[in-house]
């Protein structure tokens, strides 16, 4: 069984930066596949980031060029670093583990329904 646990977000001003955390506690080997995910009200969770072990990510057009995620093998967590946030940024963001079905399929790997274990969720709020 592995626990998600996310921290780090708040409120900001456009422009600015912020870097979250996901701490990953459970077996090793369901974290090889990890991905952040972010969802506002009334609309479905949206992948933007997914990570594999071997360093490999692939990045939502959406963020690409403003995110970076990387991963400390010494207490297992995930980070994502976002930079130049913007208004449309806002909402609550949640980390995930465990992706079986498609660790060798990248065109699926920014899917929600293909993770099997969830953090809590941590909110951002971008205003301008």
């Amino acid at each position: 069984q592995v626990q998600l646990v996310e921290s780090g977000g708040s409120s900001v001003q456009a422009g600015e930066s912020l870097t979250l955390s996901c701490e990953a506690s459970g077996p090793v080997r369901n974290t090889y596949c990890m991905a952040w995910f972010r969802q506002v009200p009334g609309k479905e969770r949206e992948g933007i980031v997914a990570y594999d072990s071997d360093g490999s990510r692939k990045y939502a057009n959406s963020v690409r060029g403003r995110v970076l995620t990387f991963k400390a093998k010494t207490n297992n967590t995930l980070y994502l670093e976002m930079n130049n946030l913007k208004v449309g940024d806002t909402a609550m963001y949640y980390c995930a583990a465990d992706c079986p079905r498609v660790r060798n399929n990248w065109s699926l790997r920014l899917n929600a329904e293909e993770y099997t274990y969830w953090g809590q969720g941590t909110q951002v709020t971008v205003s301008s």
